[in-house]
């Protein structure tokens, strides 16, 4: 198993229930593809680098997960398409 981190920037336009629901919608599909999640950390709402779909804020949300190489792929396959979702980012921790 390796240690995974998925990084999301979420809609910051939307209503607190919605945004809860898709940071549990990509923990369902960690734990669907065989991975369990470790650890979530919300950083709050961020100022964008830049201007993404004509919004300037996101909330951002980190998922630390342990899985099976294969994970990752079928993960970023659902999260692409997720609504709300302005951009993601899964990245393998180093062992250290």
């Amino acid at each position: 198993m390796n240690k995974y981190e998925l990084a999301l920037v979420v809609n910051a336009k939307i209503e607190d229930e919605p945004r809860a629901a898709v940071v549990e919608k990509a923990k369902e599909y960690v734990t669907r593809f065989g991975g369990t999640v470790t650890e979530v950390e919300e950083w709050g709402k961020k100022r964008l680098a830049y201007e993404i779909q004509k919004m300037r804020e996101g909330f951002y949300y980190f998922i630390k997960f342990e899985a099976e190489p294969d994970c990752p792929a079928e993960l970023e396959k659902r999260v692409r398409i997720m609504d709300n979702v302005l951009r993601f980012l899964c990245v393998r921790q180093d062992e250290a």
